[in-house]
């Protein structure tokens, strides 16, 4: 009969453990007015949101170029690694969400041309549907952005672009943006051959993690906490080594982190640990 309770016990205490899972919905969509189509997202919600009525913060994870919504569902494991880092008290519980930027054009930023406001659509239209879906905490301090490659400038420009949105941002593997306006100049003139000079300035001025760094207002030097991670081997290296030299020369207070890897999901699963805990810090009470 010891044995027996013994047996019991043992049962009793593992349930709840093994019942510690969070939940991932991948097909979820909301209508875009400025997008003129149905938008696609994913979501993670942690382990105890089903149980309880409190409110989350939350993170906004951005794909790579070639990926969607469900990238960082399938490839980037967020279920498991989320789960994990929450169970063992690394990171705090959160909602995750994981738009569609692959869909009708492929990018994170309003088109040059302006007849694409996919920034707008995220801002206005994403953002506000979210969190009156979810019972998502709705204070900067609570709101995080992260993300790979393009998503990885997509969380440069976002943070940069709104600092007063988000605590914390962590690009991962970013493409910064162009590195000089003519590198700029040369990029529009591809699918905009008559583009004027000044548009391809103000441009420039938008969507360059370099120019928006070197243009940093003091009074803005601290109100996001940066974590930027890029492989020693990664074609974009040079963009975040710059990025990294620009924060150091403005005295923006920032994480820099260099790891063997490439452009891999194999690199960014490997992140995704570090970046659920740093956000999580500024989610904590210091």
């Amino acid at each position: 009969m010891r044995i027996i309770s013994a047996i019991s016990l043992i049962l009793l205490w593992a349930i709840p453990t093994i019942a510690q899972t969070g939940k991932v919905l991948d097909n979820l969509s909301l209508p875009s007015k400025l997008l003129k189509s149905e938008r696609k997202f994913a979501i993670y919600l942690p382990p105890d949101y089903a149980t309880s009525e409190r409110s989350y913060p939350v993170m906004y994870l951005l794909h790579g170029a070639g990926d969607d919504h469900t990238g960082w569902v399938q490839f980037g494991e967020v279920l498991n690694i989320a789960d994990k880092a929450i169970n063992e008290g690394h990171a705090t519980p959160m909602i995750i969400v994981m738009p569609d930027a692959n869909t009708g054009r492929r990018g994170y930023f309003n088109d040059v041309k302006g007849d694409w406001p996919y920034e707008d659509f995220f801002f206005n239209e994403l953002m506000p549907y979210v969190e009156k879906k979810f019972r998502v905490k709705s204070e900067k301090r609570f709101r995080a952005i992260a993300g790979l490659s393009m998503g990885g400038g997509g969380s440069f420009m976002y943070a940069l672009h709104h600092p007063e949105l988000f605590s914390s941002a962590c690009p991962l593997s970013a493409s910064t943006g162009p590195i000089t306006l003519e590198d700029a100049k040369k990029n529009l003139q591809r699918t905009n051959p008559d583009i004027a000079d000044s548009t391809v300035a103000s441009y420039y001025n938008r969507h360059s993690a370099l120019a928006l760094i070197n243009n940093i207002a003091d009074n803005q030097k601290k109100a996001v906490r940066w974590y930027i991670d890029c492989g020693d081997d990664d074609f974009l290296y040079e963009g975040n080594s710059l990025v990294h030299i620009a924060l150091r020369k403005k005295e923006v207070p920032h994480e820099f982190r260099v790891r063997e890897g490439g452009h891999t999901w194999t690199y960014w699963r490997q992140s995704l640990p570090t970046v659920l805990e740093f956000v999580s810090q500024a989610f904590h009470q210091y």
